[in-house]
């Protein structure tokens, strides 16, 4: 991805602590919840500017009750789009293409796969952070700075990924080529900066945050 705004998206569910997203805080200039990731805001000592979804899910409180209405974009709960969905699509009305994910680990299975999905669109989240892990789609190369002794994992995204190669890794993803539901997991960072390269298809890559 480009250069330009940066958003944070906040979704319901495990997510990482307030000192994993001091960078991501720093660029965002526009903090959206998704229906309970109101309650991580919170558990992050944050305030969003807006909280989208059909409000199901989040925990009733002072703060929820003092919460602007002008900045509430209430759906019904029968609706075709998921609470994360909508709140892309918020950014995407603000002309903000660069979002992170943080939350919506643990729980329900189809909820982690409904995200994971996202990072096989046209315009992917910048990164995804649970309370373990971050995520990111790697095209063409990624760099990993300060994972030093970290686990990384990666699978191919859509049909294949291809013409992989790696510095700085345990195990060297050189000369691989992996078919859908394939991917090496549990590799480990041995020298920092570590790079991985793609030369066909894209990667989902998965490590571990310190």
């Amino acid at each position: 991805m480009t250069g330009g705004a940066e958003g944070l998206l906040l979704l319901g569910g495990e997510g990482p602590r307030r000192a994993q997203l001091e960078e991501v805080l720093r660029a965002a200039s526009l903090v959206i919840a998704a229906d309970s990731g109101f309650d991580l805001a919170l558990r992050l000592g944050l305030l969003p500017d807006l909280l989208v979804g059909d409000l199901d899910s989040v925990a009733p409180g002072p703060e929820l009750s003092a919460f602007p209405q002008e900045r509430i974009r209430r759906y019904p709960p029968d609706k075709d789009l998921t609470d994360a969905e909508l709140g892309l699509g918020l950014f995407a009305e603000r002309g903000i293409a660069r979002v992170v994910l943080a939350g919506g680990g643990g729980g329900r299975l189809d909820h982690l796969l409904a995200v994971a999905g996202l990072f096989q669109r046209e315009s992917p989240p910048l990164a995804w952070y649970t309370a373990l892990e971050r995520i990111e789609r790697v095209d063409g190369e990624a760099e990993l700075s300060g994972c030093l002794g970290r686990r990384v994992s990666f699978f191919p995204l859509g049909q294949a990924a291809g013409g992989l190669s790696s510095e700085g890794l345990k195990w060297p993803l050189d000369g691989l080529e992996w078919a859908r539901g394939q991917g090496g997991i549990s590799n480990l960072v041995t020298s920092d900066p570590a790079r991985v390269r793609v030369r066909r298809g894209s990667l989902l890559m998965i490590r571990e945050l310190p």
